[in-house]
């Protein structure tokens, strides 16, 4: 099937060209994403979707959504798709966190010298026929201080043009380390400390549950008299009613907003103050900024689709084209080692954890344990995915953690996956070989060494002489043929497993024979997907 993409949104030409150039089709229609409606008609058609902000990517579009595999937004801010419902149906979304950031720094920087010097004002003055040079006068910014709240790509690079310009920079990040702040060369404070010295605030954080009203009443309060604000992230940051009175009463100067809650923000109140200088969402909007995220967004949606390796997902590992190959049998085990747990276990999963020892613990881990806990899911849910799992877990109550460690034994590298439930506690283990096929080589602490294949059946059983024989007869008899016979023990008349490769699945009349055979405590039959 042709891998095919929607842009719905009016994205750079360029971005078309990377799709083309590498072999995806693609259909440009940048008015369909005002159009809900027809959009959500046609969506099942795509397996990709390019959007910037006027498409609105909720729940029930995503819904309608069946061969949709990436979301990649042409720009920073996510807060026009639902990225639960995406997450829950195992959809990638995707950013593009670098390609505007340096454009929405030099805005931020821009209305904050509009503000301080009142150059938008003093230019419809002048325009209008005054000349009134003693009405607006100015602030320098030489020595003041400036708080920036979000120390990320954006907030970083306003940062390092304020010292340029020889302005004191105070940050307030919880993501934010001492050892990044100096190596930006500003101080990190708390929030309130911030607000409290500032002279200038400027925002760069995300809209979420977290930073909605962020800047409220109390806010504004503990800021000193005479501030200056400048929003350039996203409205709704700011409690614009409270923001309204703080400049009526005169305890804040001015504000400077590139975003409102309601845009365009036609008859908001704020627009009639003197002292509010207002653009209409500007801070991405130059020719260079729309280029590099149009072509960055392209080229990530091309590289996820055609070769698995995601780059600025927000909702899931990133893992790049060179770590795509490198971790292709390594994924491949890990989705079978959960594949195993997942079609072994009855009982509701308590927790899960996934251990990586030796060379494959300095690889892409997080990746790897999303896999291997898509691949206990699978088994309940067919739809989880990579992107998926976590999500999945976390509803179902199953607490999944990772365990990293340095080689530790005969192999080079293994992953170890360990199931809890309420009643017992099992591990299975794999490893790749230099052939680049992987194998389990041990299961509830036993040593075996087993070649994934499509249907395979596990048993156990107390070692005793003739299990081997009776199994074989039991099958043979009925019509099941052995491919490959793998067995273990943990030494004489201790338990014993056995993990068979077949060449057709085991009927079950096969399971009862075996079963009634009294000969084996478990016997399961598997099933794995085998790479193409």
């Amino acid at each position: 099937m042709t891998i095919k993409v929607l842009l719905s949104d009016r994205l750079s030409q360029s971005a078309l060209e990377v799709f083309h150039q590498r072999g995806v089709a693609a259909d440009f229609r940048p008015r369909i994403g005002s159009d809900p409606v027809t959009l959500a008609s046609i969506i099942d058609q795509y397996d990709g979707l390019a959007v910037r902000s006027a498409t609105k990517v909720t729940g029930d579009l995503i819904s309608r959504a069946k061969r949709l595999k990436v979301v990649g937004r042409a720009g920073i801010g996510i807060d026009n798709i639902d990225l639960t419902a995406a997450t829950r149906r195992g959809i990638i979304v995707m950013n593009t966190p670098f390609g505007n950031s340096e454009t929405t720094a030099e805005h931020a920087i821009a209305l904050i010298f509009s503000i301080a010097r009142q150059i938008p004002q003093a230019s419809h003055s002048t325009k209008s026929g005054n000349w009134e040079k003693s009405r607006f006068l100015g602030s320098e910014l030489i020595g003041k201080t400036v708080g920036v709240i979000g120390c990320g790509n954006v907030g970083a690079a306003v940062c390092r043009r304020a010292l340029g310009l020889r302005i004191k920079v105070v940050g307030h990040d919880p993501f934010l380390s001492f050892e990044r702040a100096r190596q930006i060369g500003i101080e990190k404070v708390e929030l309130d400390e911030l607000l409290a010295r500032s002279d200038f605030i400027t925002l760069h954080v995300p809209l979420n549950d977290k930073t909605r009203k962020l800047i409220d009443a109390g806010a504004l309060r503990k800021m000193r008299k005479g501030v200056r604000i400048v929003n350039c992230a996203r409205g709704g940051i700011i409690d614009e009613a409270a923001l309204l009175e703080a400049i009526r009463s005169g305890h804040v100067a001015g504000a400077a907003l590139d975003v409102f809650e309601q845009e365009p923000p036609f008859g908001n109140p704020l627009l009639d103050l003197p002292q509010v200088v207002a653009t209409p969402h500007l801070g991405a909007s130059t020719t260079e900024a729309q280029e590099k995220v149009a072509v960055q967004v392209a080229e990530q949606m091309s590289d996820y689709l055609l070769t698995g390796a995601v780059n600025n997902a927000v909702n899931m590992p990133s893992i790049s084209a060179e770590e795509a190959g490198r971790l292709k049998p390594w994924i491949y085990l890990a989705t079978h080692l959960g594949a195993f747990v997942g079609q072994m276990t009855a009982e509701p999963i308590r927790a899960l954890n996934v251990l990586f020892d030796g060379t494959v613990a300095d690889m892409n881990t997080d990746a790897l344990r999303a896999v291997a806990v898509a691949g206990v899911l699978k088994v309940f849910s067919p739809e989880t995915n990579m992107v998926s799992a976590e999500t999945i877990a976390k509803e179902r109550g199953i607490v999944v953690s990772t365990t990293t460690q340095t080689k530790s034994g005969v192999f080079d590298a293994y992953v170890k996956l360990t199931v809890e439930t309420d009643n017992w506690k099992r591990s299975i283990v794999g490893t790749v070989f230099s052939d680049g096929k992987p194998r389990f080589i041990q299961i509830k602490g036993i040593y075996i060494d087993a070649e994934i294949s499509h249907h395979m059946l596990y048993t156990t059983n107390t070692d005793r002489p003739g299990i081997i024989g009776s199994l074989g007869s039991i099958l043979g008899s009925h019509d099941v043929n052995i491919a490959n016979f793998n067995l273990g023990r943990r030494g004489i008349g201790k338990d014993a497993i056995a993990l068979l490769s077949l060449d057709s699945p085991v009927p079950q009349q096969a399971i009862a024979s075996l079963h009634d055979s009294g000969l084996f405590e478990l016997v399961n039959p598997l099933t794995f997907e085998l790479q193409e």
